[in-house]
């Protein structure tokens, strides 16, 4: 699995730390995304809306009007 580094402010992964009662910043912040990502996944489930069905109506060419 490729691996990404990334800055973040010490005050944020310590809040991350303390909130979910994890002790290491990596494991914080993976969490965090994890999280984000089943959330995502929820919500697409839920609205019956995913970012595919999304990106295929956007790049349908409009209908000429008039």
């Amino acid at each position: 699995m490729a691996e990404v580094n990334v800055s973040l402010d010490a005050e944020l992964v310590v809040e991350v730390m303390v909130l979910a009662g994890i002790g290491s910043p990596q494991d914080a912040v993976e969490a965090v995304v994890r999280d984000y990502i089943a959330r995502g996944h929820r919500t697409e489930t839920r609205t019956g809306f995913t970012d595919r069905k999304l990106r295929e109506a956007a790049s349908r060419p409009e209908e000429p009007q008039g």
